[in-house]
């Protein structure tokens, strides 16, 4: 088998995998209710979906022997943007009160510090010695 066969082969198999999570994506934008889940099925399609599809192009062009960096690019800039829209959207959302806010954390010494209650601290104790 030769190189230009394996690349078509690559490439395709990567459009059938980005195909395949434009799919779901489209179907879950459909099927859920709500912005907040809404927002979790684009967001796959625009990082594995279409990073996919990119994937599989540049594997043609460099497979017919005009290779191309653009996609490269392409892919980077939307690994970058993708979740910072994803969250601009949610705090879009959280702020309109449009979705269930999130719970509030616990009200204790703990959270989010690096106290250790005085129960734990014996385990602690006996498992760094």
């Amino acid at each position: 088998m030769s190189w230009d066969v394996i690349g078509t082969y690559a490439a395709a198999i990567c459009l059938f995998i980005g195909a395949g999570f434009a799919l779901v994506g489209v179907i879950g934008l459909l099927k859920f209710n709500d912005p907040m889940t809404r927002l979790h099925a684009p967001t796959k399609v625009g990082t594995v979906g279409i990073g996919a599809m990119l994937l599989g192009s540049m594997i043609y062009s460099f497979t017919i022997g005009q290779g191309s960096l653009h996609e490269a690019l392409i892919m980077a800039f939307l690994f970058v943007t993708a979740p910072i829209s994803a969250n601009f959207i949610a705090k879009v959302n959280i702020h309109r009160r449009a979705c269930d806010t999130p719970p509030l954390p616990p009200r204790d010494d703990t959270w989010a510090t690096l106290n250790v209650p005085e129960a734990d601290r014996e385990h602690f104790e006996i498992e760094a010695k």
